[in-house]
Formats: structure tokens, C-alpha cells, sequence
């Protein structure tokens, strides 16, 4: 078997059930076990402890392969003479955690995040954070060794850790909103809540109903690994479409959604007005900046001119454009705090963010909380969300294009193509971004599209995206349009069909 497919940047991922593709199941019993036998290894080294010293936590989303993978996991890391806490049902970043409140030397998540329902994961943690890419290769190659450590009898046992990671987002808003009422600061709010039926579901009847909001309207809050409504992914537009017309259904004041494991969240205002990509960033770079004045912001290469504006103009903090992958964000955030700059939020377009706040875990039901309680401080002085991100800039329209790279060796070729188009660029005198960690950025005046391009390269795949705005409408066709030359006669790159 060729292990090294299974990796997925940071994670585990691969087929679990029989899916609509036919895809061959790859994520068996048999390599699940294999896979946490290989951790067991991998976690004694790393810790230098004995495996009984050792305590790890597991949990898992809802998908439907869930429980079966859970019982593989458990059963690997007992059988290794690991101390193991079932904590069931759990969002991701409540797994990070464990490590913090139950003192875990280390975390599993079973997931796959919003992937279709017949695919499935894994997500490994230390008390310092998520594992890299390298250290699941690590982990991937013990695994193929069929390494185990001396079969042991470990300790099991069960843990509902999701009632306190609940119970400290409630102490987070009675604490910061501390209301004349100080039990219930969300009286008289009215809040719904999409999970999509994924885990988020407790975040209305654990976290907002007993704090006093009203959680009617709210919908998909049972787990149901086939995700029978839609993709639970607050980037798919039809998801957001279900929560924009909940939240108006509702007359509600907020609409939040969440991805499968909780991970990430988007939100939407009491007129069904979408809170995500940009318009996120915006609302989180506000909080961030708030107790952070004149701070760095770390997103990732493909945010609008505006938002920078934003960022920089209105709130007065500073915007560090990095690489795509959430990873990547949230490594440049904690690598320019250790260079003494200030950097309070790492946050990719996609709704991962990461405060420094919270040990830098992307974590979606830790922003909407500061997102409500923002909410609650805003409605004392007559105000709502959208007020403080009024003056973002907005893009007429958008445009993604992603060009397949069909040379064998497609880093390579890609690097060249980046390479060639900034010459090209600055032959013709275009303005080629000075900040951009990723890629190619060129901005065009008012007669030339009046927006921008970003061409990179996909970190994993022989894809090329080319993103593109415009402050007018056609703007994105006529940049596009720059670009006919220097495509001509570039033979590796083709727009599929």
C-alpha cells in the first residue's frame, strides 16, 4: 500500500465508505489501527515518555464512518498501554483542548472536515498545537513500517469534554459582555444557528440558549453524517443561501454556520446580509485590533485591495498578506510575534482564524463568540455588526479561473510560469505587488480594469489558480484580457473544460 497518499497536508484523509465515484475504500479498519499504532510509536519518541505515562484523547465529527474509525483508534493506542479519554461527538479545536484542560499528551479528531460524506480523516494534536506536514509523514512512514510498541493493556474511559469547552465559551461572554444581568447577557437576542449536521450543534442549546438568547429558527443541529440538507461549509453558496433565508425566516438578529468540525464559521446579519470571506476578515481584524491597537494582520494572498484599506486606513493595524492554507497563516502570525511584532490574528479566507487570544487554534466557535459579544457591546450603544464594517471597500464583481498544469514535473513548470509573468509584467510597467508572499499580484488602474490578479501556484495539486477582482462590472474580463499574450504560448497550461 502506498501510504503516502493518505497525506493531506496536515491531516489524514481518504475514502472510508463506498462513495457515488467508486472509489476504493482506503481508510479500512485494518489502516485506521495501523495509523494509531504508528502515532503511539511516533508520540512515545517524541515525548520521551513510556506509554503508560501517556494520556490522548479522541474524538470525531459526524460522519457516518466515524464510530468505526474511533473504535480502530482506541483500540491502537490501548493495545500500545496508552491511557485513552473517549470524548465521543467533539469538534476539532475542543480536541486541541483536551491537551490544555485534561492535561492529554496528546489529541485525535476523526474528520475530514467538509468533505463529502464518504470520505474521512485524521487530526493529531500536541499540547503546542496541531501536528505538521511533516510530522504525519513521520507518522505515515512508521505506519508503513508496521512499527507497534509491546501490546499493553490501556485504560479507556469516557468523557462528555464538549459540556466544558462549552461551559468556558459561556464564562468568555458573561465575563466580557458583563451585563446588568450577568447570568443571562444574551436576553432578548435572537440568534440562529446552522450546523449543518456536523458538531456545531451545541453551540445553540449548550452556549447561546443558556445564556438567555432566543435559538428558534435555528436548524440542522442533529448530527447526521450523510448531511442530508447541504455541505456543511460556510463557503458553499448554497449553504449560505440555507442560513441567510433562516435567519430572515426568524427575524432573527444573528446567523451563525459552522463546517463539520467546527473549525471554521461564517455568520450573516439581521438582513440575511452574508459575514464571510472578506467581510469576516474585517469583523475579526476589528475585535483583533481593538485590544491590539496598531497590530499585524495575517491573512492569507487572495483578500481584496480593500480590505488592506481597511485594515490599515480605518482600523489602523498593519496587513501581512501570506501564503494560502491555514497553516501557513497561522505560522507567520506566531513567527512575527516571536520577532516582537505584534501580530493578535492569523484568518484565511476560507473562515480559518486564529487568535492570539487562544493558543492560535482556528477555532469557528470561539470567533462567533467574540463576534457576539461584540454584538451584545455594540446593541448597548444602538449599534449592530455591520456598522463597524461599513466602510470596507467591496469588489464589483469576482472571478476564479484554475489552470491544470500538464508537465509531468508541474512545481517546476509553475515556478517558471510566476517567474516569466513578472518579467513579462515589468517589461510593460504594470504595478507587481511589493507585499505578496504567493505568487504573482498585478494591480490595474481605472482604465485598465481597475482591480487586480493574483496567479499562484497550488501548494499540492498541478493546478494554477489565477484569482481576479474589479471595482467595476466587466473589469474582471478586461484584466483577464492582459493576460491573452502572455498565455499564448504557454502549451502547459490549459483551463479544463
Amino acid at each position: 500500500m502506498d501510504w503516502k497518499h493518505l497525506k493531506s497536508g496536515t491531516d489524514i484523509r481518504g475514502v472510508a465508505l463506498d462513495g457515488p465515484n467508486g472509489e476504493q475504500v482506503d481508510l479500512t479498519d485494518e489502516v485506521v489501527e495501523q495509523i494509531g499504532a504508528a502515532f503511539a510509536v511516533w508520540l512515545c519518541e517524541k515525548t520521551e515518555k513510556q506509554p503508560d505515562e501517556l494520556t490522548v484523547s479522541v474524538g470525531r465529527d459526524s460522519r457516518l464512518s466515524g464510530p468505526r474509525m474511533r473504535d480502530a483508534i482506541v483500540n491502537a493506542l490501548c493495545d500500545a498501554g496508552i491511557k485513552v479519554i473517549d470524548c465521543g461527538l467533539a469538534s476539532t479545536p475542543a480536541m486541541f483542548m483536551t491537551t490544555v484542560d485534561l492535561d492529554c499528551d496528546g489529541a485525535v479528531q476523526i474528520t475530514a472536515s467538509h468533505h463529502p460524506y464518504y470520505r474521512n480523516g485524521l487530526k493529531f494534536f500536541l499540547p503546542s498545537g496541531g501536528l505538521e506536514g511533516a510530522q504525519i509523514t513521520e507518522i505515515l512512514a512508521i505506519a508503513a513500517e508496521g512499527k507497534r510498541l509491546p501490546r499493553q493493556n490501556g485504560k479507556l474511559k469516557t468523557e462528555k469534554y464538549m459540556n466544558t469547552y462549552a461551559a468556558r465559551l459561556r464564562k468568555m461572554i458573561c465575563e466580557e459582555v458583563n451585563a446588568a444581568d450577568y447570568e443571562y447577557p444574551l436576553a432578548g437576542t435572537h440568534i440562529v444557528v446552522d450546523a449543518g449536521n456536523g458538531v456545531g450543534g451545541f453551540y445553540a442549546t449548550k452556549v447561546l440558549e443558556p445564556l438567555g438568547a432566543d435559538v428558534t429558527g435555528s436548524q440542522f443541529l442533529d448530527p447526521d453524517g450523510s448531511f442530508p440538507n447541504h455541505i456543511p461549509n460556510p463557503e458553499d453558496k448554497d449553504a449560505m443561501a440555507s442560513v441567510s433565508a433562516a435567519t430572515l425566516r426568524a427575524a432573527a438578529d444573528l446567523g451563525v454556520i459552522f463546517d463539520t468540525d467546527v473549525d471554521r464559521a461564517g455568520c450573516v446579519d439581521n438582513h440575511g446580509l452574508e459575514i464571510n470571506r472578506n467581510r469576516l476578515i474585517a469583523l475579526a481584524a476589528y475585535i483583533a485590533l481593538e485590544k491590539y491597537p496598531g497590530g499585524t494582520v495575517v491573512t492569507d494572498s487572495v483578500t481584496s485591495d480593500g480590505l488592506k484599506t481597511f485594515i490599515e486606513t480605518t482600523l489602523g493595524g498593519r496587513h501581512c498578506r501570506f501564503k494560502r492554507g491555514y497553516k501557513n497563516v497561522i505560522g507567520e502570525a506566531v513567527r512575527l510575534n516571536n520577532a516582537g511584532i505584534v501580530s493578535p490574528l492569523a484568518i484565511e479566507t476560507s473562515g480559518h482564524a486564529a487568535l492570539m487570544d487562544n493558543y492560535f487554534l482556528d477555532d469557528g466557535a470561539y470567533l462567533i463568540t467574540k463576534i457576539i459579544i461584540l454584538m451584545a457591546k455594540l446593541r448597548e450603544r444602538g449599534r449592530n455588526l455591520t456598522d463597524v464594517i461599513a466602510s470596507l471597500p467591496e469588489p464589483a464583481e469576482t472571478k476564479e479561473l484554475r489552470f491544470d498544469i500538464t508537465r509531468e514535473d508541474f512545481a517546476a513548470y509553475g515556478n517558471d510560469i510566476l517567474t516569466d509573468l513578472e518579467k513579462y509584467a515589468n517589461a510593460r510597467g504594470w504595478a507587481v505587488a511589493d507585499d505578496s508572499r504567493e505568487g504573482v499580484r498585478i494591480s490595474f488602474g481605472e482604465d485598465e480594469g481597475d482591480g487586480w490578479l493574483l496567479l499562484r501556484l497550488s501548494v499540492h495539486d498541478p493546478v494554477m489558480p489565477l484569482n481576479i477582482e474589479s471595482n467595476r462590472v466587466g473589469g474582471c474580463d478586461e484584466i483577464f484580457a492582459h493576460l491573452s499574450g502572455f498565455l499564448a504560448d504557454k502549451t502547459g497550461l490549459r483551463l479544463p473544460q
